[in-house]
């Protein structure tokens, strides 16, 4: 089916005859590749008698062998998949096959895509960016402190170069164009905290998407947002370049080193804010994060520091 799908990717209409005489199938067998194709890729194909089958826009598809050799070169090894659960389930799996690290999972399409406190990551087709790179960390948990934060910095930085105005980050994790969310990160540890552990580093970019009514926030991408479609291959190689970059950083320096960068381009610095952790509700002023990533809130005139768990901020009305 993805023989078919690369076919169909110019968005120009191609007859029934013609895709199956490059596939080597009848015009029946393509017919039924065209119903599960729709099914299994959740893509839309137009069908005009008299002229053939299209998608309904051009597609690009991610291309292992563009990728491979510039991931190679950086000493990633790359994992593709056309669609996949999770890339980061896919990622943990490969950690715990011991597979070569650092390893790079990308998807077309996620069925299972997951965000932050159990949340669904809308996952169409050949739109977005679904990214997790699977890294061994040495010297325990303070070798992670603050790596969300360092990795929003290198999604922000990837971003700006590629021309979409107005980046800016939420703590801990999300990334925003004006107040609509572009891009979020989901860490994910296994092994010893205080030794030898593995981290999943997932990102997931709004991309080409144009639509997508399943989603329950405010949202953009980045061709929305810049005008321009996006070649995902050349994106994975600029995030892939950003992310080894700053974490490289964070190795040698700490996020103490990054913390002044990330709060000049926190989208809610000095702002009023409520902090939800469970059934507890917590007011105050954003003062900035720590050294450690955690965020400082001044609440009722006290510095208060707060990190780890399922935290969730947001605007107070009166912000």
């Amino acid at each position: 089916m993805l023989a078919l799908l690369k076919l169909l990717a110019d968005g120009r209409f191609h007859s029934g005859e013609a895709l199956g005489q490059v596939l080597g199938v009848s015009r029946s067998a393509v017919w039924k590749q065209l119903q599960q194709l729709e099914a299994d890729y959740q893509v839309q194909v137009h069908k005009v008698r008299g002229r053939g089958y299209c998608l309904p826009a051009p597609l690009a598809l991610l291309d292992a062998e563009q990728l491979q050799p510039a991931l190679g070169a950086q000493g990633i090894t790359l994992d593709l998949h056309a669609t996949i659960d999770s890339t980061n389930a896919r990622a943990l799996r490969l950690i715990a096959e011991q597979a070569p690290l650092p390893c790079l999972v990308l998807a077309e399409c996620q069925l299972a895509g997951r965000g932050r406190r159990g949340r669904q990551w809308v996952s169409p087709f050949g739109e977005n960016l679904y990214y997790s790179l699977a890294l061994r960390i040495d010297g325990g948990m303070r070798r992670i402190e603050g790596l969300s934060l360092v990795a929003g910095l290198a999604v922000l930085a990837c971003l700006k170069e590629a021309g979409v105005p107005d980046v800016v980050l939420k703590w801990p994790n999300d990334v925003l164009v004006g107040d609509r969310k572009i891009a979020g990160i989901l860490l994910e540890l296994v092994g010893d905290p205080a030794d030898i552990c593995h981290v999943v580093l997932g990102v997931g970019i709004n991309v080409n998407m144009k639509a997508a009514p399943a989603v329950d926030q405010l949202w953009t991408s980045m061709q929305l947002s810049s005008g321009q479609p996006m070649d995902r291959n050349l994106l994975v190689l600029a995030l892939s370049q950003h992310l080894l970059h700053y974490l490289q950083l964070h190795r040698d320096h700490g996020f103490a080193a990054l913390r002044e960068q990330w709060e000049q381009h926190h989208a809610w610095q000095g702002r009023h804010v409520t902090l939800q952790a469970g059934s507890r509700a917590t007011s105050g002023k954003v003062l900035g994060v720590d050294d450690h990533g955690g965020l400082r809130l001044s609440v009722e005139g006290e510095e208060q520091v707060f990190s780890g768990g399922e935290l969730s901020l947001r605007l107070r009305d009166d912000s």
